[in-house]
């Protein structure tokens, strides 16, 4: 039965990938399976919800799913990052007025009308007349009066009700908190136990930020840098560099920059990460109103399709996926928006539109071929073969129309490709010769639907075989279409 079921969904059929996030909603067996069939290609464990074991049943859960459908599934942790909150009320809430003084202090006691603590001493002293202080996602504007080490006086541009704990965001200054608390550090001892492909840490305002991420994670894991911090823009280009991928995080990017600021940011992050090869995910919001609906709205889905035709290598729900009322409904609208924008006879243009000038490298020439030979000859599918993904990395940074087949020896590696533009990852036994790697991609490119007797294919890889980063080889080969039944195995 699994491998019937796995004949009917694989390949998917498009190439932008689809990130469900796991929640109350979506977090049972046979719900994960629903979504994985719906569309999703990879799941996110939300660290700021959900108790330990709730993140390992689902690990079990997708790694099951693996099994049944024998298809490598990413898993990323999202690690919830340094929240700043304000304290408690007296009686749970108050009123802050429209033109009124509200202070933050370090006193502990409840807050009333007037004032409220703010138990994170590293904001008292770095902020600076005129700047802004938001509270509960932007609800509450506070322009900064006074600033001193145990007072932050302020007047309310914009009030309403404050109750406990509620989130403070600071977008005119560059907070000195690391980007792993002591929860992140735990959340991320147990995605790596549990061998989380992805790590998605938020709220990263400088390169040091992943430095510290990456030393703790060691070699194990991909680290994906969420972009939701005005600072973090003004090093974009180090931060990509250091990063192995990027997330448009809107949520807070939305909150701490005025709204018509993020559609341009958003390309901005979606083509410099592009141009560096690296994958990038649009996440937040995508299709809000299906939490509550089985339906989204034609702005929503304009947003889906404006994402997908930017050339973004992952869409992501949220909500919709993890606590909604219509969780496959959601995956399954996402993937049949991707798939309309796909067949659309502009894409094409539209996703090259930027221009990805190659390094001056063998891989990168020869990747860069690759696109050109598949846009002048019929061929059914780019066959890359890679140990670390570098090689289908470079493939996809072209975006080919050509399907791409990424065969690797290690499971790792396949995982992780589910967050790639355009890659349908099988793990394999790894090759040892050039006689060896023709016969295995022409069966795998048979056995997975990427080619019938006839076609052409395209092998890419590298010599000697298992080297990484050594992409020197270029062949186009004829399928005879009984390859399957020279070497069923």
């Amino acid at each position: 039965m699994a491998k019937r079921d796995h004949a009917r969904i694989d390949p998917r059929g498009r190439k932008v990938k689809i990130l469900a996030t796991i929640g109350p909603a979506s977090r049972s067996p046979e719900m994960l399976r629903r979504l994985f069939r719906a569309g999703a290609d990879a799941f996110r464990l939300n660290m700021s919800h959900g108790s330990h074991d709730d993140h390992a049943e689902a690990i079990r859960a997708i790694r099951a799913l693996e099994r049944e459908f024998a298809r490598p599934i990413a898993i990323l942790a999202d690690l919830q990052g340094p929240k700043l909150r304000v304290g408690t009320f007296a009686d749970g809430e108050a009123v802050i007025r429209h033109g009124s003084h509200f202070t933050l202090d370090r006193d502990e006691r409840p807050g009333d009308a007037s004032r409220v603590c703010l138990p994170h001493p590293e904001l008292f002293g770095i902020l600076e007349r005129g700047q802004r202080l938001l509270i509960n996602d932007g609800k509450i504007r506070l322009i900064v009066r006074e600033a001193d080490d145990d007072h932050i006086r302020c007047s309310a541009e914009v009030g309403g009700v404050i109750s406990d704990r509620k989130g403070v965001n600071v977008p005119d200054a560059e907070v000195p908190i690391p980007a792993l608390t002591e929860k992140d550090r735990r959340d991320l001892a147990f995605a790596m136990e549990h061998n989380a492909d992805w790590i998605a840490l938020s709220f990263v305002q400088r390169p040091e930020d992943i430095a510290e991420a990456r030393k703790l994670m060691g070699r194990e894991g991909a680290l994906c840098a969420k972009i939701e911090k005005p600072q973090a823009l003004a090093r974009l280009s180090e931060i990509i560099e250091l990063a192995d991928g990027i997330m448009v995080a809107r949520g807070d990017l939305g909150v701490e920059l005025e709204p018509f600021e993020v559609p341009p940011l958003q390309k901005r992050i979606v083509n410099a990460s592009r141009v560096a090869g690296k994958p990038v995910i649009v996440a937040t919001q995508m299709l809000e109103s299906m939490i509550e609906s089985p339906m989204p709205t034609r702005a929503e889905v304009s947003d889906v399709a404006n994402a997908v035709y930017d050339g973004a290598d992952a869409v992501m729900l949220s909500a919709e996926s993890a606590a909604g009322d219509w969780p496959e409904e959601s995956v399954a609208m996402m993937d049949r928006i991707a798939g309309q924008v796909e067949r659309d006879e502009g894409y094409k243009e539209r996703v090259r539109f930027l221009e990805t000038i190659p390094d001056e490298t063998t891989s990168d020439a020869l990747a860069h071929a690759c696109m050109t030979i598949a846009d002048t000859v019929p061929i059914s599918a780019i066959t890359v073969f890679t140990s670390s993904g570098a090689t289908a990395r470079r493939v996809a940074r072209e975006r080919p129309a050509t399907p791409m087949l990424v065969l690797t020896p290690s499971m790792r590696t396949a995982r992780r490709l589910g967050l790639l533009w355009g890659a349908h990852a099988v793990a394999t036994k790894d090759i040892g010769s050039f006689e060896e790697m023709i016969g295995k991609g022409r069966r795998m490119a048979l056995r997975h639907g990427f080619g019938t007797a006839g076609s052409k294919m395209i092998a890419l890889a590298g010599v000697p075989f298992g080297t990484p980063g050594a992409t020197n080889l270029l062949h186009i080969v004829t399928l005879s279409g009984d390859e399957l039944k020279k070497h069923p195995g």
